[in-house]
């Protein structure tokens, strides 16, 4: 596997309240995590670095995933463990009250790819079948949508589009969604906070991402056409790419 993490302020904002990276386990297996935080007086930087140095602390102290249903049973856990450690903050420091953050997070075997989300950061799969979204956005305007109330054009500018209906460290519990997809040799997994997908087609990531550049270069070009419509975000992702694939399945 080869993996790039990157993330800027954008044009807009004073500081960025991204966080994540590309972690790695004793076996040698990878996690990559997006945190797009938010709420309170610079506590969005609090809790999405909070929760990427928890998550990366479990992670390198983890062993090998065997199993699809470990994999996601590590991510539950562990993200309920950031959770209730980013909610007791909030409750005790009273600069972070309301602050939370989402995650979008990956483990990545040479088997297969775990994903688990909160929020509307999101993660891309590239393989044989396409460019595909593995993660529904937890939004007001995505409920509207699968409703019927709201078109997916009409979506794209709703005046609300930024209002999450489930962020990491909002409340004690929380609902983590996962799914596991199977890896074969190239395929990709595109890891991005709002910053990006907001403003970077889908046919535009696709081009990017098969284009003849190093993963680092991929990255750039991203964020560079992000900032170029606007980059009123920060703008954050992280790219894995399947090398060394196992035949055994």
């Amino acid at each position: 596997m080869k993996a790039v993490f990157q993330t800027d302020v954008g044009k807009i904002r004073s500081h960025n309240e991204d966080n994540g990276g590309v972690f790695i386990n004793r076996a040698g297996e990878y996690l990559a995590v997006v945190a797009d935080g938010m709420g309170g007086h610079r506590a969005g930087d609090v809790a999405s670095e909070m929760t990427m140095t928890q998550l990366k602390q479990f992670w390198e102290e983890t062993e090998a995933i065997a199993s699809p249903q470990q994999a996601e049973a590590w991510l539950k856990e562990h993200v309920m463990k950031v959770n209730e450690s980013l909610f007791h903050h909030s409750q005790t420091n009273d600069h972070c009250q309301g602050m939370g953050t989402t995650i979008v997070a990956a483990i990545c075997t040479k088997q297969f790819a775990t994903i688990g989300h909160i929020g509307d950061s999101r993660c891309y799969v590239l393989n044989a079948n396409g460019f595909q979204q593995m993660t529904e956005d937890h939004s007001l305007v995505n409920e509207l949508v699968k409703s019927g109330q709201l078109s997916k054009e009409d979506a794209e500018y709703h005046p609300r589009k930024h209002v999450l209906l489930r962020a990491l460290g909002t409340e004690q519990t929380i609902q983590l969604d996962v799914k596991t997809v199977s890896v074969e040799e190239g395929d990709m997994l595109l890891l991005c906070s709002d910053g990006l997908s907001n403003k970077v087609t889908e046919q535009t990531m696709v081009d990017l991402l098969t284009s003849d550049r190093s993963l680092e270069e991929k990255a750039q070009a991203l964020i560079d056409v992000a900032n170029e419509h606007g980059g009123e975000d920060n703008i954050t992702l992280a790219i894995v790419q399947f090398l060394d694939v196992s035949e055994s399945r």
